[in-house]
């Protein structure tokens, strides 16, 4: 076993940054200022508690003093006046902190316009958090940003050195935190910044300076979460990232899953396998799995081994009819509804989802309870109006003082079962009961525990269902079904399992997904005369005041592991099973782990505007190339430019363009084009026009086109006709179609002449459309208005 390098890397974060302290909304104390605030603290400290608070006796800074300091700390202005402030002490480790917390507003005619909420530690004094948030702004931002990361890490430093110079030697940046995984496409940014709590050479993620910066270098928020009640145990030999990486790949576990493309059409939406991980950690010293401590003993429950039934016990119900009779004689046999019920309301209902072919029908079925000539409770349900399977069922009914019989856990689960087998008998041998855990329930009384909630886990051919879902409320007292909820998606499923990957090349490219990261992690659990507590125990006893309560221990692990942390990626992604392709889970479709480059760009003078459009897919690589000097085609264009306006998004306009009904509105650019969202988005936005009806997606783009599609983004296309009103002195203005689009787009620079000539004719390259649209984003921040000062 290795000794695991360390090497010193520490920020210097008291290290001065020569930057105006001007430019942040919240800047930090001037050297005076400082010294105020040390004055004040002593003479807080001095003052007896006379006329403070019961709870807020153990302050030394009392209220008064707390909001001179925050003022001070922060430069919080005299017009933003305290609206409120409270007292509160948190749990730590191994012991407790006391801290003010205080809401500062600003109003403009009885508006409020600002506010600032601040909070800082009752004893020590030390700034705690703040969070600055302005209703209204006069700040404009700029493209490309005024402040990129780089620069906002160090007014970030900055700032700790000052505001919290006792930790500023204590703390190391994250790298990876906040770090944006696609490049902006506006200027409105806020640069995400953690500083993790090193010990030693090692973080403890649970501790951490957080700032949030925007791109004008104003600082938005500071959070100091810090507990210094921990006693860390010193750190022998641990493993090697080479060997930990080996470790955690051998604890790690695979789950087979079908997944559901969340954004693709009705009609398009294909179950997929999938291959899943979850969250794993070993033992840095052992290499052995470290399980992930459940806070305060809460335990869940997993999914049963084996099945309900080895075979289903029925067939599928086919569709047909289904009547109100047939409804109202579902849910009683199903159900058997308590004396003094009587059936209040029917109601049928047809639907039909965007983009999907099919109708959905149901009946829904209201019934009162009545008891001694009152109301006791009501009942509802949904039956399937086609297949005549209960959807879901809900009774709630007043207990009655005479009730005290009760159910055991493990009767409420056969209940809950054997109703599933009974309107779910197609699929009962695909489906596994998720059992809470009897450690729940320990110490409890029926009528505090109040229902068992049991659900049910569907597998097809051993892969998980996530979306569908069965639930089950069991009444504690009673016995009696609750409610019951089941959520089946009509997709059809393979009878046999299809050939997949294995699962060591799914283990090896999940372990490319994620970054290994040594850690210390604590873990608390209570326990009480060497019984563990669970969750709701815990809250319990507090809430009750239960004297036996101060008898609980609470213990503290403090663990040195290896875990798999997440990077930040442009989209949520699964792993194809069959294929072994990362896939979008928003979409489906095939992506990958890193952002595409295009080989070809690199040197290239257009080649951040080539490589910001290849990252958010505006243009297409071809063997790795996105070939600059190609003239670029009229779907190409639109695609680049909807994007553009909808800062990156794709999928969501495509899933909302494709979720629709309407036909498509040119002849040429059919519902399955690659170009028909971001066609039917841009005729949607008034970019293009409806013509003669066809689009020519494949046609080359000229100058002239390009600079009426730049100016009508921009919104000036209308002003743009008035031709008359700009002074166009180009050589070849004659020639020129759009006059007014031509002078505005090289008035704001954005496109160029050539020896005074437009060249309206000439066809547009992949690099020139990419860098006009690169100086359309950049204009496009400048002529953003800023808010009207009234």
């Amino acid at each position: 076993m290795n000794r695991g390098k360390r090497k010193k890397s520490r920020l210097a974060l008291a290290v001065a940054v020569t930057m105006a302290a001007s430019i942040w909304s919240v800047p930090v104390m001037a050297e005076e200022q400082a010294s105020n605030v040390n004055e004040l603290l002593a003479l807080s400290e001095a003052q007896n508690s006379e006329g403070v608070k019961a709870d807020e006796k153990d302050a030394k800074i009392v209220k008064a003093e707390a909001e001179k300091l925050l003022r001070q700390y922060v430069r919080i202005p005299d017009d933003f006046q305290l609206q409120s402030s409270s007292y509160r002490t948190n749990k730590l480790v191994n012991g407790t902190r006391s801290y003010w917390e205080m809401n500062f507003v600003k109003r403009n005619n009885s508006k409020q316009t600002a506010s600032i909420r601040a909070s800082l530690d009752a004893v020590s004094g030390q700034l705690l958090s703040f969070y600055n948030e302005q209703y209204t702004s006069s700040a404009q931002a700029t493209y490309p940003l005024k402040v990129d990361r780089s620069a906002a890490l160090k007014l970030a430093e900055e700032f700790i050195s000052q505001i919290a110079k006792s930790y500023s030697s204590q703390v190391k940046l994250n790298e990876s935190y906040g770090v944006m995984p696609l490049p902006p496409l506006s200027g409105a940014v806020s640069h995400q910044i953690r500083f993790d709590r090193m010990v030693g050479d090692i973080p403890y993620l649970g501790n951490y300076v957080d700032l949030a910066i925007n791109s004008e270098g104003h600082i938005e928020s500071f959070r100091l979460n810090w507990d210094e009640t921990i006693a860390f145990p010193k750190a022998g030999d641990y493993l090697s990232m080479e060997q930990a990486a080996k470790a955690l790949q051998d604890a790690a576990s695979l789950e087979l899953r079908y997944v559901l493309p969340y954004n693709a059409s009705a009609d398009e939406q294909t179950p997929r396998l999938g291959y899943g991980m979850g969250a794993v950690a070993v033992d840095a010293v052992t290499g052995q799995k470290a399980e992930y401590g459940d806070a305060y003993g809460y335990y869940y429950g997993e999914a049963a081994k084996t099945s309900l039934t080895i075979e289903p016990l029925a067939a599928k119900p086919k569709p047909t009819v289904i009547s109100e009779k047939d409804a109202i004689a579902a849910v009683e046999k199903a159900f058997p509804l308590p004396e003094g019920s009587e059936l209040r309301g029917t109601g049928y209902t047809e639907s039909r989802e965007e983009g999907d072919s099919k109708t959905s029908s149901s009946w829904n079925l209201e019934w009162s309870v009545k008891r001694e000539g009152g109301e006791s409770g009501n009942i509802s349900a949904r039956v399937n109006g086609s297949t005549g399977e209960i959807e879901s069922y809900y009774a709630y009914r007043n207990r009655e003082a005479t009730e005290s019989k009760s159910i055991t856990l493990e009767q409420a689960i056969a209940k809950a079962e054997e109703l599933v087998k009974q309107q779910l008998p197609w699929m009962s041998h695909e489906l596994y009961t998720v059992s809470p855990s009897p450690k729940i329930f320990e110490g409890r009384k029926p009528e505090e525990i109040y229902s068992y909630d049991i659900q049910f886990q569907r597998k097809v051919n051993g892969a998980v269902v996530d979306y569908d879902s069965i639930y089950v409320s069991i009444d504690a007292v009673s016995g009696q079904v609750r409610s019951y909820n089941s959520s089946i998606r009509p997709f059809e499923y393979p009878a046999k399992a299809p050939a997949l990957i294995t699962r060591p090349e799914a283990l090896a490219k999940w372990m490319d997904y994620y970054d290994v990261q040594l850690t210390y992690r604590v873990n608390q659990q209570y326990t009480l005369d060497g019984m563990l507590l669970s969750l709701d125990k815990v809250n319990l006893m507090r809430a009750a005041g239960d004297p036996a309560f101060a008898r609980a221990e609470l213990k503290s692990d403090i663990e040195l592991i290896y875990q798999l942390a997440d990077k930040d990626r442009p989209e949520s992604l699964f792993l194809d099973a069959q294929s072994g392709e990362w896939r979008s889970q928003a979409t489906g479709a095939v992506t990958s782990l890193e952002l595409p480059r295009a080989t070809d760009a690199e040197g290239h003078w257009a080649e951040e505007a080539l490589q910001l459009m290849v990252a958010y897919r505006a243009l297409d690589l071809k063997d790795g190339k996105v070939m600059p000097g190609a003239v670029i085609t009229r779907g190409e264009l639109i695609k680049m430019l909807v994007l553009a306006r909808n800062n990156g998004r794709s999928y969501e306009f495509e899933a909302m363009v494709k979720n629709s009904a309407a036909a498509a509105s040119f002849a040429d650019v059919a519902a399955d084009s690659d170009y028909f969202a971001y066609v039917e988005t841009a005729l949607q936005q008034n970019l293009i026009d409806l013509g003669d009806g066809a689009f020519n997606p494949d046609e080359p783009v000229t100058r002239d086109d390009m600079s009426e599609l730049i100016v009508r983004a921009l919104g000036y296309n209308t002003l743009a006709n008035y031709d008359y009103m700009f002074k166009v002195s180009f050589k070849d203005a004659d020639a020129i179609k759009n006059k007014g689009q031509a002078a505005i787009t090289v008035g704001l620079k954005i496109l160029s002449l050539s020896d005074g000539k437009f060249l309206p004719e000439k066809k547009v390259t992949r690099a020139e459309a990419a860098t006009a649209f690169f100086r359309y984003l950049q204009k496009r921040e400048e002529l953003r208005e800023a808010p009207l000062r009234m």
